[in-house]
């Protein structure tokens, strides 16, 4: 169930939430957007969260978002003062398009870490279940290192339309913009979206950067979708920095092994470079 609102929020330094967390809220704006509030813990899809292998369907990467949201708005309203380290979505089936429940419960509490768990209901069954891992905000500018490069900045590379590709509102959406030519089971892209996640909320630039994170297995393909399936059955993602801005850069590559299990495993950008990484479990099988 969800902890009542209220609550302030914790005494961090604002220098230090600043620099570690980024900007809290992005521009609020009524259309479009990927999801709706019509209840204190429910929420309606719009056509744009369709998915690539069934357009009835959500795609998961914006109902990630949203579970982050939630997540983050429960550790605010605890007073946690603490950053999301690592999330892990594990999703139990096909996601109805259609109105749902998230309910956030804390699953270990402490006074460094707390693992926090969102779980998106829809018609009385769970759909996709979120657990996220929070850490206290220290000071670690002076031994910090060991990042990959940075991948190339956006503007300097054109559009690619990912619709030639998939089908569904949610990729309808997006900007998607490669870095060199794409090539099977290996691509690096930038990826944006002017759809907001959650209307008339202020969203954190994490949730919105969350929301696209799933998109990397599908700028990647080893096998043209039409003749192979190979949905992701979770996502986790581990950061060592907060990301800012509104590009998520996917640095991708995927594997398939030799009976029907497969991987895709992506360092995760922003505008200033890597921030952490992806991996999404794949069952891999012919149409």
């Amino acid at each position: 169930m969800n902890r009542d609102s209220g609550r302030s929020d914790p005494a961090v330094p604002v220098a230090d939430r600043a620099r570690c967390a980024g900007d809290p809220s992005r521009p609020v704006t009524e259309q479009p957007h990927y999801f709706r509030r019509v209840a204190p813990q429910r929420f309606a899809p719009t056509l744009h969260v369709g998915g690539a292998w069934d357009a009835g369907e959500q795609h998961v990467g914006p109902l990630a978002g949203l579970l982050v949201h939630e997540l983050d708005r429960w550790c605010r309203n605890g007073g946690s003062g603490r950053l999301l380290s690592r999330v892990t979505f594990d999703i139990l089936g096909p996601i109805a398009l259609a109105e749902f429940d998230i309910h956030v419960e804390t699953l270990r509490a402490g006074r460094t870490v707390e693992l926090v768990e969102a779980v998106a209901v829809v018609a009385d069954r769970p759909a996709v279940v979120a657990r996220a891992w929070y850490s206290t905000i220290a000071d670690t500018e002076s031994v910090a290192g060991g990042q990959p490069p940075a991948l190339p900045a956006p503007d300097a590379v054109v559009p690619w339309p990912l619709t030639a590709v998939w089908p569904g509102g949610y990729i309808a959406s997006l900007d998607a913009r490669p870095i060199g030519a794409p090539r099977l089971g290996r691509t690096a892209a930038w990826i944006s979206t002017g759809t907001v996640l959650l209307v008339g909320e202020p969203v954190s630039e994490l949730a919105s950067f969350v929301a696209l994170v799933d998109t990397a297995n599908g700028i990647a393909v080893r096998e043209q979708p039409d003749r192979w399936l190979f949905p992701n059955l979770d996502l986790t993602i581990h950061l060592y920095r907060q990301p800012r801005g509104r590009w998520v850069g996917l640095d991708a590559s995927v594997t398939f092994g030799r009976c029907g299990q497969g991987l895709t495993s992506t360092v995760l950008h922003d505008i200033d470079g890597p921030v952490g990484h992806a991996q999404q479990t794949l069952a891999v099988r012919p149409r």
